[in-house]
Formats: C-alpha cells, structure tokens, sequence
C-alpha cells in the first residue's frame, strides 16, 4: 500500500494561519490591534448593567461607558454580539469595542466587540 501525502495549497495555509499579534504588554497589544483596524480606530471599555429579552424589541442591553456616558440598544443585536455579551454579563460585566465610528455612535458599534476579564 502506497502512502499518500496531503498536500495543502499555499492559499489555504494562509487562510488557516488566521493574523497573529504578539507584544511584551497589554497596552502595546492594544495599541496594534488598533493600528491593524485602522488609523481612526479607538477602544472603548465598559460595564453591562441590563441584559434581557423583550417580547416587542427582542434582545436589549445597558451598558456604562467608563470615559462616561450610558447606552441603551433594543433589537438589532447579532448572534455573535449576543453570545459575547451573555458571557461578559454572567462574568466581571466588563467589555471592550474597537469603533472607528464617530462621537455619538461608537457605543452601538459591535464589530469588534470584546468581553474582559
């Protein structure tokens, strides 16, 4: 019996390699990731006060701002937002965005969104 080799393509290497960021601390990590996402990108870090479900708007959430500042979204949430902010809520409460959007909306941008330990 011969023994076959898989070959993997160079393009589905890179695909599976995903991008990887490697810095000495948290800031400087934050920092590239940031650069990585874009010049105008900033983080956003804050506390889940309200998670629920309501019948009318479907899935809500509250949530503080620690630079200040209070949001509230009704409806219009995704699965994978949803998923991260149930796992932030029965935790520390604490997550983190990264939004290039402007002043008034950065807070209902969840993109990239992060729960924190």
């Amino acid at each position: 019996m011969a023994k076959t080799k898989s070959k993997t393509t160079k393009s589905a290497r890179k695909i599976n390699k995903g991008k990887q960021i490697q810095r000495p601390d948290s800031q400087a990590l934050e920092a590239a990731q940031a650069e990585r996402a874009g010049l105008n990108f900033e983080w956003h870090y804050g506390r889940i006060t309200r998670l629920g479900f309501y019948e009318p708007g479907g899935r809500a959430i509250s949530i503080i701002w620690e630079e200040g500042g209070v949001t509230s979204q009704q409806g219009n949430i995704s699965d994978e937002a949803w998923e991260i902010f149930q796992l932030a809520f029965q935790t520390t409460g604490r997550i983190a965005i990264l939004s290039d959007e402007p002043k008034d909306q950065w807070g209902y941008d969840y993109r990239f969104l992060e729960a924190m330990a």
